[in-house]
């Protein structure tokens, strides 16, 4: 199992739509608006790596609102 933060910047006031769009998916633990650089924090999780970019590419990167997107995958040292 894969899991990874999305961080997601989006037009000015669609964050809590986003947020509340994308908590629907599957695959999605967790989305949280949020104030700084990002408006939106995201914990995803996939079988691999593949199905993980998957996920961002063709899912949660369509959602109306969003500008801009950051994985950053979760690893265990």
């Amino acid at each position: 199992m894969v899991q990874a933060y999305i961080l997601i910047q989006t037009e000015v006031g669609k964050a809590s739509t986003v947020a509340d769009t994308i908590s629907k998916m599957p695959g999605i633990l967790q989305a949280e608006d949020v104030t700084g650089p990002y408006d939106v924090i995201v914990r995803a999780q996939a079988d691999t790596v593949d199905e993980l970019g998957r996920m961002v590419v063709a899912k949660v990167q369509q959602v109306d609102g969003i500008t801009r997107t950051l994985t950053c995958p979760v690893v265990h040292l």
